[in-house]
Formats: structure tokens, C-alpha cells, sequence
């Protein structure tokens, strides 16, 4: 992995993976209702604080997304072959999340599936298949941003929490209680 890779648009690049990644939740919002859309995007109970703090982690994934389009794969390569293992098992991962999500109805909360192991394991799979692709082109700046990035999203997960909490009581807090935040960390 090089800290600053060479960058040329090509066509075999990480912008083959990034629009696989968000092929997933692009044809999920497509396929459920409106209501449900509205579920999985709705940030109306978020402070001034927590939406700038969302508008910096869009920014900084708004980078990393240039960083992957601008380079091409770092094939061959033990960092290419790491990164589509680490990339395959976060697609996975969102793929299951996004599909208990939807099953759930609108009125209760997500503790089902692999929510019974994570209470975030949507955006916990995005950043592992972003995480992925860095090792495929092989870039150390973009990794460096995706951790950035994944910072400031902690703190737009905390906010999401809150606003659950606000919404579901007690039940969410014995959930909360129970499960942990990204897989083995509490």
C-alpha cells in the first residue's frame, strides 16, 4: 500500500466496487415504500451540532469516493487479494443488515437478525467494504480519510441512537443494554 498511489481515471479502478457497494442501498430505497424510505433517511431529530457533524462525514466520504474513482486497482497484489476478502464479507454484511432492516416494521425498532449482534451494522458493513477497497487500490490517503470519515460517523450514530431512544424508551435502552454498538465493541 502506498500513501499517495498514482490516480488516473480507468476502467479498472475502485469505482468498480464503490458502485457495487452503493448498488445495495440504491436498489433498496428504490424497491420499499415511501415510509420506509423516510425510516432509513430521516435525521429531523438531530441537533444543529449533530448535522454539521453529518455534513463533515459526508464531505469527507465525498473524498474518499474521488480517491477510489481516481485510482485504479493495485493488482496483482497480497494488498488486492486482502482488500476483495475485506470488501466481499462487508457486502454481506450490508446486504443481511439492509434486509432485516427492511423486514422490520416501521412502528418498532431493528433488534432482529444481525442486529441482535450489532446495533449499527449498516453503516459498521459500509465502512468494511470501504475499508476493502482501499486495500484493492492499494491507497494509504484514502484509507487515512476513510478513518476520518468514520470518526465524525461515530458521532452521527450516537445522535441516530438518541433520537431511538427518544423514539422506542425503555425497550431501545434494554436493547442498547444488550447489544453493542459495532459488533465487539461496546
Amino acid at each position: 500500500m502506498e500513501l499517495f498511489p498514482h490516480m488516473e481515471p480507468t476502467l479498472l479502478g475502485g469505482w468498480i466496487f464503490l458502485v457495487i457497494l452503493w448498488l445495495v442501498p440504491g436498489i433498496t430505497l428504490i424497491t420499499v415504500s415511501k415510509s420506509m424510505r423516510g425510516k432509513l433517511t430521516d435525521r429531523s431529530n438531530f441537533s444543529r451540532k449533530q448535522k454539521r457533524i453529518l455534513i463533515i462525514s459526508k464531505i469527507l466520504a465525498l473524498v474518499e469516493m474521488v480517491i477510489i474513482i481516481m485510482t485504479p486497482f493495485n493488482y496483482p497484489s497480497i494488498d488486492f487479494n486482502i482488500g476483495i476478502t475485506i470488501y466481499l464479507f462487508g457486502l454481506v454484511g450490508l446486504i443481511i443488515a439492509i434486509l432485516n432492516y427492511v423486514e422490520t416494521p416501521l412502528n418498532e425498532p431493528v433488534i432482529k437478525g444481525i442486529y441482535r449482534i450489532s446495533r449499527n451494522p449498516q453503516e459498521f458493513m459500509i465502512g468494511v467494504s470501504c475499508l476493502g477497497i482501499c486495500f484493492l487500490i492499494g491507497s494509504g490517503i484514502a484509507l487515512f480519510v476513510l478513518l476520518t470519515a468514520k470518526i465524525f460517523t461515530h458521532f452521527t450514530i450516537i445522535a441516530e441512537e438518541e433520537a431511538c431512544l427518544r423514539l422506542y424508551g425503555k425497550s431501545y435502552e434494554e436493547y442498547m443494554e444488550k447489544v453493542p454498538r459495532y459488533f465487539i465493541f461496546f
